[in-house]
């Protein structure tokens, strides 16, 4: 098992500058072989494979114009050209877009795996640097001087902010005691989620709180001319703004997901099609500002290393629609309809409560069927996972289902 730490750095002078070339070397790397292997898939149809492009970039070493190639490590350039194979291996198993080229304005990093760096009592010097980077460790639980990592990133945001981040790799997971409760969740934009508890987290909105600040920059630095100071300044505090944003949305979901982790031994969820919901132009700010996805992820790790089971319910089960106490199936359910009164018990539902309930019951006979995991912490998907629709929708019921 993997993990990463991440710390602010601060560069001295003489860093910075070496690892700004190296920034541009890495961006140079990536953009160039995209230039060259794009052309080729499109008018020819063939891939290329990572070998070529291994000896693609020996022979730009030994040109007079990229010659300054050589001057920095080899080893974030080796792992730009990795990174780029994955990105088009992903392209092709439709996991993910066709790459694009990086931009000198956006994030910057720098792979170096154990061959570019040394890591002495807690000390990091990279290579072609001259002294150790200074960082701020903030993991008071891991000893910095035993930490061996495998792979260090040091990245830049667009804000200026310098950050490294140590790869661990780990078998030590951290098992929680059992709570001997189990839990629904369903997730949602008025309620960031509704648990079979009846508990509510009311959904933040971070981006819409602080959308006001941040307009105000965007227009001040669409009104900077193009290559002045101002506007590189005006950039900054618009990338300082989405940075708080980002960092307040993160924290939300961190305690949130560790919350949910320590109260249950099983946990219960739907596999939401977020990539095909953002595709709604109502509702894509809220959805994209709710952060289904990146919870579902910290939720899948925390419960692998914690030993919880969290079970991951077919996106097409009607959840919403089905009764909790006598499973009667309504035929349509608007969004807009919070609570319906079920026409054979008579019960009156609340909409998210009822599809919370009705989750972990799903969740709990899915359990029961992969019960036989030797490791007692495993994800579990129920059904087929095909996207559908650009909105969350629930199957109708058959004929003859009650």
């Amino acid at each position: 098992m993997r993990t990463a730490y991440r710390c602010r750095a601060y560069p001295d002078p003489r860093q910075t500058a070496v690892l700004n070339r190296m920034f541009g070397c890495v961006r140079l790397v990536w953009n160039r072989t995209l230039a060259e292997r794009s052309p080729r898939y499109r008018s020819e149809g063939e891939r290329t494979s990572y070998r070529e492009t291994d000896a693609a970039l020996t022979g730009w070493k030994r040109t007079g114009e990229l010659a300054f190639l050589s001057e920095v490590s080899s080893v974030p350039l080796q792992q730009t050209l990795r990174h780029q194979h994955t990105a088009f291996q992903n392209f092709f198993a439709a996991r993910a877009r066709y790459p694009r080229f990086k931009s000198r304005e956006g994030r910057q990093t720098a792979h170096y795996t154990r061959s570019a760096f040394r890591m002495r009592d807690g000390a990091l010097t990279l290579a072609k640097t001259h002294a150790p980077l200074a960082f701020v460790w903030s993991f008071d639980t891991v000893d910095l001087a035993a930490l061996n990592p495998t792979m260090v990133v040091v990245s830049r945001d667009p804000d200026g902010r310098w950050y490294v981040t140590f790869a661990v790799d780990t078998a030590d997971l951290d098992p929680q005691p059992s709570t001997g409760h189990e839990v629904g969740v369903d997730l949602g934009l008025k309620d960031f989620l509704v648990t079979s508890d009846g508990d509510r987290i009311a959904n933040p909105r971070h981006l819409a709180r602080k959308a006001r600040n941040l307009a105000r920059h965007q227009r001040r630095l669409a009104r900077c001319r193009r290559g002045s100071n101002n506007r590189r300044k005006a950039k900054i505090k618009v990338a300082r703004a989405h940075r708080k944003i980002r960092n307040a949305r993160q924290d939300f979901l961190h305690r949130t997901s560790t919350r949910l982790i320590r109260s249950a031994d099983l946990i219960a969820i739907e596999d939401l099609a977020v990539g095909n919901m953002v595709r709604n132009r109502r509702l894509a700010r809220a959805i994209s500002d709710a952060g289904w996805g990146e919870f579902r992820r910290q939720l899948e790790h925390k419960a692998v290393r914690a030993g919880r089971n969290l079970v991951v319910i077919n996106r097409w089960y009607p959840s919403s629609k089905s009764c909790s106490a006598c499973g009667h199936v309504l035929a349509d359910l608007v969004l807009s309809v919070r609570y319906w009164t079920c026409p054979d018990c008579r019960t009156r539902r609340d909409r998210d409560l009822n599809a919370a309930r009705n989750i972990l019951a799903a969740g709990r006979a899915v359990a029961r069927s992969t019960s036989g995991d030797a490791c007692g912490a495993h994800v579990s998907r129920q059904g087929s996972s095909l996207p559908r629709s650009v909105v969350k929708q629930e199957t109708p019921p058959r004929e003859g289902a009650a």
